[in-house]
């Protein structure tokens, strides 16, 4: 799945393009009151924003399946994601993307790039969900930081907690089997989804999106599932991966053994 067959939608394309003229084309769909109203929890992002940033800003909204940040791309412009959820991505020559991380908001693009100093992005950034994002030159959030503590260590407090948990899980996929790493991940969807409540779930991934985010091939994907299906921890449904309740609460009890299998 290469990333340039999906829409970009990007602002770092050119270095001299400004706040207005993005508000002049129309893309300013909101002001930052209404969305502090919608988004209560903006407000203690903003609490102490300089004055003169209420003037300096644009707002966009995002469709799922938005290319929003791309890799290697000049970073113009900081922005905080107030609604929507995304992945963050790294693909390479060869065609293969890895993900990263999943993010929910109250999150931010562009803060690593800016705070380590480098001009260009390092990875890419993809809606999930309808997103709302505000944008400030980077200039703007370079002077705003040196302001304002507060909000310099809620994004130094996000870059941190991101480190600290991909850190903590870095290598498993080294170093476990696809059984655990595949059933994990069902395990953890199936939770988010309610399974307890609902009794049942489908998986809504393709072959590939499993594959982009467990980082097991599509045909190890393939022998994996059927053996997980072998062994009643899961099952299919028009070659969607389901779960019971049952299955469910069965695999939470044998998972440990797939550590070593």
């Amino acid at each position: 799945m290469g990333l340039f067959r999906r829409k970009i939608c990007n602002y770092n394309e050119s270095e001299t393009k400004s706040i207005q003229d993005v508000q002049d084309k129309g893309e300013r769909s909101m002001t930052l009151e209404e969305l502090r109203t919608e988004v209560p929890e903006l407000e203690n992002y903003l609490r102490y924003m300089p004055k003169e940033l209420e003037s300096r800003y644009f707002i966009r909204v995002y469709p799922p399946g938005t290319i929003i940040h791309q890799k290697d791309f000049k970073l113009d412009y900081f922005g905080i994601i107030a609604r929507g959820e995304h992945r963050v991505i790294n693909e390479f020559q060869n065609g293969n993307i890895y993900m990263i991380e999943k993010n929910e908001p109250v999150d931010f693009v562009g803060e690593v790039t800016i705070l380590a100093g480098m001009e260009k992005t390092s990875v890419t950034i993809e809606t999930l969900t309808e997103t709302v994002v505000i944008y400030f030159t980077r200039r703007d959030f370079e002077e705003w930081i040196k302001q304002d503590i507060h909000f310099l260590r809620l994004v130094a407090g996000k870059v941190a907690y991101k480190l600290y948990r991909s850190s903590y899980n870095r290598g498993a996929r080294l170093f476990y089997p696809p059984q655990f790493i595949l059933l994990d991940y069902i395990l953890k969807y199936a939770a988010a989804a309610g399974i307890e409540k609902h009794g049942k779930i489908i998986v809504a991934r393709t072959r590939q999106q499993l594959y982009e985010e467990c980082g097991i091939t599509v045909k190890t994907l393939n022998r994996t599932i059927k053996k997980l299906e072998e062994d009643g921890v899961l099952s299919l449904e028009r070659g969607k991966i389901s779960m019971t309740r049952e299955e469910y609460r069965r695999a939470r009890e044998m998972i440990h053994h797939y550590i070593s299998y």
